[in-house]
Order: structure tokens, then C-alpha cells, then sequence
């Protein structure tokens, strides 16, 4: 089936709406570039998907990683060009943007303040952890990033399961003024259930300030509308903590 075979199906809106979230800060749509979407309809595809669940505004987070997804700016920005004019076309009422997601890797420190990153809004700076073990000058890098004007958002915190029973370290983290941003999926527990009890005790907690889809395909589609109902969820939306709209 072609895009414009599923635009055009008629799809009744059972689903509540989720536009009170204001912008998805975290996906993976600017096509080829990393582990997301593949091509360009199916970077329309899951645009699509995410305005019928309300988003208008999306600010779209590729992988810097220097060992594996070497992307630059430039490389970004011209694949956002190419989606938008994509979007122009079929006049989908979509805002797009392009960040990054950057790896905490020797690479990413030694540019800190020698070159401007892909910033969110505010210059807030989207930056994830490796998930085998944890890093040795993370508040390191966290204030030479403050230092520099960066307002720092960590991805998906809940996703480090050395970090899951030690929530001292989250705490520290909140305390040097970190922003948590949780991927939605987490709830289910696509991750690991570590990761579920974690994301649901950072709710409990009222630590969490933006939440993201993490969106690389169409399967993470069907898992968050499977989450719509979900008490956490809820209780972190209808909460009025969330910053998502400010980016």
C-alpha cells in the first residue's frame, strides 16, 4: 500500500488526543540517516500517524554517534529540507524540525565549545548515555554544557539499567538541573521491565519534564496507541508538569 492509499483510507479517530503534549521532541524521521525510518513515505507514514494522535509540531532527533551514525549538521538540516518539501506537498498542517540525539562519546566532549550543536527550542541539547555501562564524567560534561549556554536534556533515563536501583544518581542528576526526557514505550515495557518500573517510579516522582516518542518505525506507532489509557501516562499529562510545549 502506498501513502497515498493510507492517507486516504477512511480511519475513524477513536483515540484520545494527545495534542496537549504540544511537540514530540524525540523521533527518528529524517530518512536513512540512522536506525529509524528507512525512506522518505515512510517518514510521511509516521508523520502522519503522529498528527492523528494530535502532535503538530515535531522536532525530529537523529543519532550523532561517532562510531557508528556520523551525522553533521549539514547532513541533518538537508535531509530535513527534503522532508519538508515532501510535507509541502501533501499540505499535511505539520511543523518539522531537526535536533539531534547526541552520544556521550570522547568525540561529542571534545566539541563542546568549539561547535554549535543541534539544539531543541531555548538551546536545550538532547544527549543519551551508553546502555551497557556508566559514564565516568557525565557532571563533567553536564556543566561544561551549562557552561556553555546548553540546557541539558537527558533521553530516556529510565533506559539504563545500571542506573535503575541506584535513583541517588538521579537524583543528582535533577539536581545539577538536568531535564528527563522518557520515551512513552517505556511504559509498556517493550524495553525491559526494569525499564517500566523505573519510567512509572520517575513519574511517581514528579522528575520527568518532557516526554518523547522515540520514533523510528511503525511499529513504535502501534505500542504507544496501545498506551493511551495508561494511568501513568495520564497522571504525567493531566500533571501540567511537562515542558514539551515550550520546544
Amino acid at each position: 500500500m502506498g501513502f497515498f492509499d493510507f492517507l486516504n483510507k477512511n480511519i475513524t479517530k477513536l483515540l484520545p488526543d494527545l495534542s496537549i503534549i504540544g511537540t514530540d521532541i524525540h523521533s527518528h524521521l529524517i530518512p536513512g540517516i540512522d536506525d529509524g525510518s528507512k525512506s522518505v513515505e515512510e517518514s510521511l507514514m509516521l508523520i502522519h500517524e503522529l498528527y492523528e494522535l494530535g502532535y503538530h509540531k515535531i522536532v525530529t532527533t537523529p543519532h550523532i554517534m561517532s562510531d557508528y551514525y556520523k551525522n553533521t549538521p549539514e547532513i541533518i538540516l538537508a535531509g530535513l529540507e527534503r522532508l519538508r518539501r515532501e510535507l509541502e506537498i501533501l499540505k499535511l498542517p505539520v511543523t518539522i524540525e531537526a535536533a539531534a540525539e547526541y552520544y556521550l562519546d570522547y568525540e561529542f566532549q571534545k566539541k563542546i565549545g568549539t561547535e554549535k550543536f543541534l539544539t531543541l527550542g531555548d538551546n536545550y541539547i538532547l544527549f543519551e548515555l551508553s546502555y551497557l555501562s556508566p559514564p565516568q564524567s557525565i557532571e563533567n560534561v553536564i556543566f561544561n554544557l551549562q557552561t556553555n549556554g546548553y540546557k541539558t536534556i537527558l533521553a530516556h533515563p529510565e533506559r539504563y539499567i545500571y542506573w535503575n536501583n541506584n535513583f541517588e544518581m538521579y537524583e543528582r542528576l535533577k539536581d545539577r538541573d538536568v531535564y528527563f526526557q522518557i520515551n512513552i514505550n517505556s511504559l509498556s515495557g517493550e524495553y525491559s521491565p526494569s525499564s517500566k518500573k523505573t519510567v512509572e517510579t520517575l513519574i511517581k516522582k514528579n522528575m520527568v519534564d518532557f516526554i518523547g516518542s522515540d520514533l523510528h518505525n511503525m511499529h513504535h506507532i502501534e505500542t504507544i496507541k496501545t498506551l493511551l489509557d495508561n494511568k501513568h501516562l495520564i497522571k504525567l499529562i493531566e500533571s501540567g508538569k511537562l515542558l514539551n510545549h515550550k520546544i
